[in-house]
């Protein structure tokens, strides 16, 4: 992307810059999904819902992404977080820093399977709120989610300076509307929504791509 879209469009963020301590070595955002890296597909799947994208990585992280999105069409700016891994509040504050769209989508480059249409949905149900947030397999994913950007980035920022780190926190001070899981479930199956954690998840992750 070689601007941020502008302040009506609708943007998205890839959260890509955590250790991955849990997936047991290596970097899952670039683990191999049918021949292509994990955040490859979250992002081809946001671009279809989205008017620009944005990652939030570490600097390290940064040729490699180039990279891996080397002949795949998609084009994304990519924000290096200064401190790295402190969770993703502190990714969200960093990310946003550069958009001017009115809202964003958030997802982690974790979700492979993020079906478009449930963006859409949320991106619907946000507006005039501060965000969208909905609840899967019986927890808030607020990682896979639509917020007003100055809202969440504003939210976000204070929540690091102050030490909390959590995006729970974060999100306490804003306005968002919870979209309950029935609601989830009319749009998509709710396991395309299910995040790769460890290398278990990605094989099955595998399977069901290879299905």
């Amino acid at each position: 992307m070689t601007r941020t879209p502008p302040g009506d469009a609708r943007a998205g963020l890839v959260l890509a810059g955590g250790f991955s301590t849990r997936f047991g070595g290596g970097d899952k955002a670039f683990a191999d999904l049918g021949g292509r890296p994990m955040i490859g597909h979250v992002l081809e799947r946001m671009r279809r819902v989205t008017d620009g994208l944005l990652v939030s990585c570490r600097t390290e992280q940064l040729p490699r992404l180039r990279e891996s999105l080397r002949g795949s069409g998609i084009s994304t700016g990519a924000v290096p977080d200064p401190v790295p891994d402190r969770g993703p509040a502190a990714g969200i504050a960093a990310g946003l820093k550069p958009c001017r769209a009115t809202y964003t989508a958030v997802v982690g480059c974790d979700t492979p399977f993020v079906d478009p249409t449930v963006l859409s949905a949320l991106f619907e149900r946000a507006e005039g709120r501060d965000g969208a947030v909905p609840r899967v397999d019986g927890r808030l994913r607020p990682t896979l989610a639509v917020y007003r950007t100055a809202a969440v980035r504003d939210a976000c920022e204070k929540s690091v300076d102050s030490g909390d780190w959590s995006l729970r926190g974060a999100l306490d001070s804003l306005d968002v509307v919870v979209v309950p899981e029935d609601i989830v479930a009319g749009r998509t199956d709710p396991s395309r929504l299910l995040d790769v954690n460890t290398r278990a998840d990605l094989e099955r992750a595998r399977e069901r791509f290879e299905g």
